[in-house]
């Protein structure tokens, strides 16, 4: 059991999950959804992941992963929830839309369509 807890990991997953109003996450619970391309990446509730549009590319100078997902959400509740989520995970937010963590940059790009609003999550290298 210390052994779990030791983990940061584990121990940031316990903090958002508290600070999100929701139980302990444990990966694979209804609670607890992720991108299926980044493991760390939280799906908010709501939102459900394009997988087959995303695309993970590896190059010398990092990784650049593009994930989307679609919902009938509106954008200021998607820029709350990952302005609130995120910085728990160690993102630090540098405009509304985007965040940087151990030299990746995340954008958050919106797409209004009739059927709902598709967040396009572009990370790269700094």
């Amino acid at each position: 059991m210390l052994k779990f807890l030791r983990s940061s990991r584990t121990a940031k997953w316990l903090v958002l999950g508290f600070a999100l109003g929701m139980a302990p996450a444990v990966r694979g619970t209804a609670a607890e959804r992720f991108f299926s391309l980044v493991e760390d990446m939280p799906l908010m509730t709501g939102l459900t992941e394009i997988v087959e549009a995303g695309l993970v590319f590896d190059n010398p100078r990092g990784r650049i992963v593009t994930m989307f997902a679609k919902g009938n959400v509106a954008r200021p509740a998607v820029l709350d929830y990952y302005g609130r989520a995120l910085p728990q995970l160690g993102w630090k937010t540098t405009r509304p839309n985007r965040f940087s963590r151990e030299g990746e940059i995340l954008r958050l790009e919106f797409t209004k369509e009739t059927d709902g609003l598709t967040v396009r999550f572009a990370l790269s290298p700094r």
